[in-house]
C-alpha cells in the first residue's frame, strides 16, 4: 500500500515537472493590478513594460500626468510618467522572466525584477533590492 502510494506520488510530480510552459511571448499585452496598469511588449530578444494608468498618475486637476520629478538625472525630472518604460531587460529563463530592472518614479531608485506567468491570465512579479527575498510582490491580470 505504501509503495502504490509512494509511486502515485513520485508520477504527479513527474507530470507535473513536464507540464508545458507557456510561451514566452504570451507575456505580451496590458496587465492590471490594483493600483497599476502596465503594457508589456518585446525589445529585441527581451521584455520591457510602460506605465498606461497608476492612481498617482496624474495632479490634482486629473488630467496633467504628473513629472519623473525623483529622477536622479536632473535632465530627465520634467519628463511625463505616463507611458514611461520602468521595465526593461526582462529575460524569459526556464519558464520565468528574470534578470530585469524596474524604476520607480516614486523614489527615484532601480530595483531587480522578476515575474512568471501562473496562467494564460494571472502574471506574478516581484521587485527587490540586491535579492529577491527582500521585495515586494504583485500579481496581475491580464485586461482583455
Amino acid at each position: 500500500m505504501k509503495i502504490s502510494i509512494l509511486a502515485a506520488f513520485t508520477l504527479l510530480l513527474s507530470m507535473a515537472s513536464f507540464a508545458q510552459k507557456l510561451p514566452a511571448d504570451r507575456i505580451i499585452g496590458i496587465w492590471q493590478c490594483d493600483d497599476y496598469k502596465i503594457e508589456v511588449f518585446k525589445t529585441g530578444t527581451t521584455y520591457s513594460a510602460k506605465l498606461v494608468w497608476s492612481k498617482e498618475m496624474f495632479e490634482a486637476d486629473g488630467k496633467t500626468s504628473k513629472k519623473d520629478v525623483k529622477n536622479p538625472d536632473a535632465k530627465l525630472r520634467s519628463r511625463s510618467v505616463q507611458g514611461l518604460t520602468h521595465i526593461t531587460g526582462l529575460v524569459y529563463k526556464d519558464g520565468e522572466y528574470v534578470d530585469g530592472k524596474l524604476y520607480s518614479v516614486e523614489d527615484g531608485n532601480t530595483y531587480g525584477f522578476k515575474g512568471e506567468l501562473k496562467g494564460p491570465n494571472d502574471l506574478e512579479t516581484r521587485g527587490y533590492k540586491g535579492i529577491p527575498l527582500v521585495g515586494k510582490s504583485f500579481k496581475w491580470k491580464r485586461v482583455q
